[in-house]
């Protein structure tokens, strides 16, 4: 546990907490003093977190959530609410991927990755938005991707996801600044469990990969993009709205 606690006082609600960048940003939130809500499709994954979290000293609650759900999601910020007594800040982190050319990407294909992503973030955001108002402000940090940046081959669907988060990000950046909301996505590049499943089947391709990156390694959920979601959330970047904070590494 961090000694600065920068977000003592603060609650943030993570989505995809579960594993991977989620289960890092949690981490590192709860380490800088947040009491910090766990939401994720399968919540035994959740739970084992904030185990973790509590084991540390933390303090960590675990919601079920399917985020494709407009209702769970708005069960999962009232539930938060209830048990911390308001909000400061809305991680939205779970999305669904699906990986096809696009000449044989489906409508469903797309309708998942909308509804995992797109909308779930646009659902979370409207959800927090009367409970960050009563705090006098607040931060929500989305996500994009660098798979969509780039158009990367075989993405359609997810880029098409991704980069509307980054667009609704920039618009709820310009319309809830007036109530002291900042608005930022976040472009990582972390070992995930797909990731980390990449490098144990793949190693020899995963090193290639890992040797195109300017700093030659890819980023830790918690110490890399966890610490920099703290940054975000707390006010060391009290000035920044609206922006994307490229977490890649050097891609």
């Amino acid at each position: 546990m961090s000694e600065t606690k920068r977000l003592a006082g603060k609650v943030v609600l993570v989505t995809g907490a579960g594993q991977g960048v989620g289960r890092g940003i949690a981490r590192a939130c709860a380490g800088e003093g947040a009491s910090v809500a766990l939401a994720g499709r399968t919540v035994a994954k959740c739970e084992a977190v904030t185990r973790e979290i509590e084991a540390l000293g933390g303090i960590a609650i675990a919601l079920s959530c399917d985020v494709t759900d407009p209702a769970q999601i708005a069960a999962a910020v009232a539930a938060t609410a209830d048990r911390f007594g308001g909000l400061d800040a809305l991680v939205n982190n779970a999305q669904s991927s699906v990986r096809r050319l696009l000449a044989e990407t489906t409508p469903d294909d797309v309708d998942l990755c909308w509804r995992s992503g797109a909308l779930a973030t646009f659902h979370a955001m409207r959800a927090a938005l009367p409970l960050l108002r009563a705090r006098g402000g607040g931060s929500i940090v989305n996500f994009g991707s660098s798979t969509a940046i780039d158009g990367n081959a075989a993405f359609g669907a997810y880029a098409m996801a991704k980069e509307a988060i980054r667009g609704l990000s920039r618009v709820a950046a310009r319309e809830w600044g007036r109530y002291g909301i900042r608005v930022n996505v976040v472009v990582p590049n972390a070992l995930s469990p797909s990731a980390e499943r990449f490098r144990e089947q793949e190693p020899e391709r995963f090193s290639r990969m890992e040797s195109m990156l300017s700093l030659r390694r890819v980023g830790d959920p918690e110490a890399d993009i966890g610490r920099a979601v703290v940054a975000l959330v707390s006010d060391d970047l009290a000035y920044l709205t609206g922006d994307t904070m490229m977490l890649t590494g050097g891609v």
